[in-house]
């Protein structure tokens, strides 16, 4: 990899005054498990790295009275699996799903949230929009099995790679950030952008904020699940996935409902049409099923890739039938 600085401040101010105000010349380390591999590859080539695992309010994951959660950027994968249990089920099946011990106790989870696509174009050296020497787009003639079938009308073709990501678009998390005009909030189906070029990102963090926090509104009466599709179990990453929050009545019946794709969309994909399919309804096979088929319905498959289509529709059944019980 190309020479770099390095620097490990002991405070967030400290931290977001060694980054820049471009991608290319700074960048956050904490679990290292995304970075190390992009620098090794030559794909991102910063100047600086900075190592934000010394700054203390940064760690920790805990349950709050009211059955939400505060989940700082540093925690660890199994440690926010530990901590939160079976009270927020959404967040812990996404990273029970993760079944290498290693990354789940290596990777954090901020750096699941920021890691970048893994599109193998992408990986290549060809850029986010995946373009030839000759300037024309690779992916819509190439091998796309593994690429976007929802939101995928524009350049940008590869599928958001974070676990955590449907999870907390499903139960409306908010992600902390803070930069050099200090802290601000950003709705988690807010974080996640579809980048217009290769310069661009795919989170709505600029190049000199850090994410600080994730905090999980009350859960009290919500039920959740994350349900998640893949060829193998061992170290792979979703074909499909959905995640699920649910608030039943004292008749079982659906008072609401928010369902998140993952896998299937530049960013984490909010089915809402689906979502509402649910509401005054009881959960049963038949209704969870419908609710799938309705989350796909806009799906646009590339050549190679129509077989997602179908995966992401049971990924949601099953989590609708997990989240209900």
């Amino acid at each position: 990899m190309n020479k770099f600085e390095y620097a490990s401040p002991i405070t967030k101010e400290q931290a977001v005054a060694l980054l820049s105000s471009t991608w290319s010349d700074a960048a956050v380390i904490a679990g290292g498990t995304d970075l190390l591999s992009l620098m090794k590859d030559y794909i991102v080539t910063p100047k600086r790295v900075v190592n934000i695992k010394g700054i203390p309010e940064l760690r920790g994951a805990l349950i709050t009275r009211n059955g939400g959660a505060r989940i700082g950027a540093l925690a660890t994968l199994e440690e926010a699996r530990e901590k939160l249990g079976r009270g927020i089920g959404a967040i812990t099946d996404a990273i029970t799903g993760i079944t290498s011990p290693q990354m789940r106790n290596m990777g954090t989870v901020g750096g699941d949230l920021c890691q970048r696509p893994r599109c193998w174009y992408y990986r290549a050296g060809f850029g986010l929009l995946a373009r030839g020497e000759d300037g024309q787009p690779l992916i819509p003639n190439g091998d796309n099995r593994y690429h976007a079938i929802l939101g995928n009308e524009g350049d940008a073709k590869f599928v958001s790679a974070s676990s955590l990501g449907p999870a907390l678009v499903a139960l409306d998390a908010k992600i902390k950030v803070f930069g050099p005009k200090g802290a601000r909030e950003i709705a988690a189906d807010k974080f996640f952008v579809t980048p217009k070029s290769n310069d661009d990102r795919e989170v709505a963090l600029a190049p000199n904020e850090i994410v600080t926090e994730i905090n999980v509104p009350g859960m009290m009466g919500v039920r959740s699940a994350t349900y998640e599709v893949r060829q193998r179990e061992a170290l792979d990453w979703p074909l499909a996935a959905a995640s699920v929050a649910l608030t039943l009545d004292a008749g079982k019946k659906v008072k609401s409902a928010r369902i998140a794709l993952g896998h299937v969309a530049p960013t984490p994909w909010l089915a809402e049409a689906a979502a509402q399919s649910l509401v005054g309804k009881t959960v049963s096979e038949e209704t969870a099923a419908e609710a799938g088929r309705i989350a796909v319905a806009n799906a646009k498959p590339l050549g190679r890739n129509a077989f997602k289509i179908q995966l992401a529709s049971v990924a949601v059944k099953r989590a609708i039938l997990q989240a209900a019980g």
